[in-house]
Parts: structure tokens; sequence; C-alpha cells
């Protein structure tokens, strides 16, 4: 299996999520606090399918 490297756009909104994720726990963000932890597994999901996936 041959891994490869995410593209900036996609690492970028993987980033922008999870540190929405992380600011959710200091501040009420409506939907993201309740589901922090949801939200940052999306986040890691979706680095490891831009790692797994060519050409995502």
């Amino acid at each position: 299996m041959r891994l490869n490297a995410p593209k900036k756009i996609v690492w970028l909104i993987s980033l922008i999520i999870a540190v929405l994720a992380i600011i959710s726990t200091f501040v009420a963000i409506p939907f993201i606090t309740i589901n922090a932890f949801w939200v940052m597994g999306v986040a890691w999901l979706l680095l490891l399918l831009a790692t797994f996936l060519k050409g995502f």
C-alpha cells in the first residue's frame, strides 16, 4: 500500500474543522459544541482518506 501526501486544500479544511472542534470546548458554537468529538473525528477521517486515496 502506498501512502500519498494530502493536498494543501484538504489539509487546510481538516485543520479548520479540528480548530473549530477545539475552540468549541471553550466557546459555545451551536452544532459543533454538542458534537465536538465527532467533528474532530471527521477532521481526522478527512486526513486519513486524503493519505490513502490518490488525488484526494
